[in-house]
């Protein structure tokens, strides 16, 4: 048989590629009931305002993660892979503008203060599972990262969707989530390919993402259960 580096190549791909979405078995967050009362317009002001404060803590955590995957990748010579996350990291910081100070935007347009001073117990944990990802391996790291961006372009149109549809928030308010709506496909799929210029395995991959996933899992259990209660 013929060596083909090219189908090798997009085999080892869908491999991580299923690895990943494995991971997100009972995991798939728009199937939270958190996020079916977003989409169906249930969840109070009240409840976004605290989703917006803990929420926050990853999307500062994330240009933190990607720069030390950036770096510990440019340390070992994986220039390719190097490549595929600093594409990501600057979206992050510059594309259209900071993505942290997008979200600020969101959090503004929302007309109730949040009682939450910061973030909770989960949505540290959730930043820490990120740093310790990332301490671990840039494959450790990027799985992680897969598991989310994999999901995140749908999350977000949804989250636009119901914003505007359920709470009248116009385009500023609903911006970070309309950028994010296009942009984290191609986070999701640099993600992968830098996987597969890594060689991971597959079983690595889906363990780190997993670890990812239950993460924000609770994250979404925690805000449910505190919307329930109140």
């Amino acid at each position: 048989m013929t060596y083909d580096p090219k189908t090798e190549g997009s085999d080892r791909h869908d491999a991580l590629a299923d690895a990943v979405a494995s991971s997100l078995v009972g995991r798939q967050l728009l199937a939270h009931p958190f996020y079916r009362r977003w989409e169906a317009g249930e969840l109070s002001m009240e409840e976004l305002a605290e989703y917006a404060v803990h929420y926050r803590a990853f999307e500062a955590v994330l240009p933190e993660v990607l720069a030390t995957v950036v770096d510990e990748l440019m340390a070992e010579g994986e220039f390719e892979a190097a490549e595929m996350v600093a594409r990501n990291l600057s979206d992050e910081l510059g594309q259209p503008e900071s993505h942290l100070a997008l979200f600020d935007g969101f959090a503004a347009a929302l007309p109730v203060t949040a009682t939450a001073t910061g973030p909770g117990v989960t949505a540290l944990a959730l930043a820490d599972t990120y740093r310790a990802l990332a301490a671990e391996s840039p494959i450790a790291a990027i799985a992680g990262l897969a598991a989310y961006e994999s999901q995140a372009a749908g999350i977000a149109t949804s989250k636009g969707d119901g914003l505007r549809r359920w709470y009248g928030m116009d385009a500023a308010g609903t911006r970070f989530w309309d950028v994010h709506s296009t942009m984290d496909a191609d986070h999701g799929e640099w993600a992968v390919e830098a996987l597969a210029l890594l060689g991971a395995d597959a079983g690595e991959v889906a363990d780190s993402a997993r670890r990812a996933a239950d993460a924000w899992w609770s994250l979404l259990d925690e805000r449910q259960a505190e919307g329930v209660a109140a």
